[in-house]
């Protein structure tokens, strides 16, 4: 008996490389008896009925992604909330959330939908942003939540409080909170350190701070984190979500981060290795 019946595929947008890709999961697919549905992009490029965000959601007990991190990121955030287990497959390179191949497309998907594969839960990350105790709107995030100057090359001045207790007030071009999925990502690149996805944690990466020993701080999961703009600094800066949807922000809004209660679930072949992808990734020396 088949784990899963109604798959659901997601793609990247505007790109032409990946219809081959996509041609070859559909077959492939349609071929093993399974259900098939597809968001917009997809269905464009498979010439199938297009179904609305709600529908496809609720329609499907598997979801594969064809694409980059960037997709699944897109995807991840559409289905945490509904327990939805999600593969990756990348266009051309191995990716730190993508990880199939499109020449291993069938080899994997066989030993994946046989019940053989790794099944994974990622972290993520709620936020919502205020003004005089008015809510501007909230996100998610899979990556990271960052709070940065908006247009100009200034810093900007913020307070952070962890569980209601003052951290520090400091100047940067602003603020990375990141998973331990997002410390690969915008949180390396800041000087965050590399935190093993099992781990229920955030860390806190200034970004170019005035204050050298403004430095990275790892903290747990279950805190709550309150970032207030200062209002002795008049720059406008804003709150993005993975780097794919923002919040406009002034001077004294704050942000309040937690931890979201649902949990992303990443499928992986057997062979998958963490350690792997970052030698792969980051160049690493892949000698023991």
């Amino acid at each position: 008996m088949k784990q899963f019946s109604t798959i659901g595929i997601f793609c990247k947008e505007n790109d032409d490389r990946i219809e081959a890709t996509l041609n070859t999961l559909h077959d492939f697919l349609k071929e093993e008896k399974f259900n098939i549905v597809a968001e917009k992009n997809a269905a464009n490029y498979l010439g199938i009925p297009v179904m609305d965000s709600q529908s496809f959601c609720s329609s499907i007990d598997l979801a594969i992604v064809v694409g980059g991190d960037g997709t699944l990121l897109k995807a991840g955030r559409l289905l945490s909330d509904k327990n939805i287990p999600v593969i990756g497959i990348n266009l051309g390179r191995l990716g730190f959330l993508v990880d199939i191949l499109p020449d291993e497309i069938t080899k994997q998907l066989s030993l994946m939908l046989d019940g053989k594969y790794t099944l994974e839960e990622r972290s993520l990350l709620h936020a919502e942003a205020f003004r005089d105790g008015k809510s501007l709107g909230e996100g998610i995030a899979l990556n990271d939540v960052v709070v940065h100057v908006r247009n100009d090359i200034r810093m900007i001045e913020f307070t952070t409080h962890v569980d209601d207790t003052f951290v520090n007030t400091q100047r940067a071009d602003g603020i990375v909170v990141a998973t331990p999925t997002g410390s690969t990502a915008y949180s390396l690149s800041g000087g965050g350190p590399i935190l093993h996805p099992g781990l229920d944690a955030v860390v806190l990466v200034p970004i170019c701070p005035h204050t050298l020993s403004n430095r990275p701080i790892v903290i747990s999961n279950d805190s709550q984190i309150n970032i207030s703009l200062c209002e002795s600094r008049d720059v406008d800066a804003r709150v993005s979500f993975d780097g794919q949807a923002n919040i406009e922000l002034q001077a004294g809004d704050n942000i309040v981060i937690r931890n979201k209660s649902h949990k992303l679930k990443l499928m992986h072949p057997e062979s998958y290795d963490y350690f792997h992808i970052l030698r792969d990734k980051l160049g690493w020396s892949s000698s023991p």
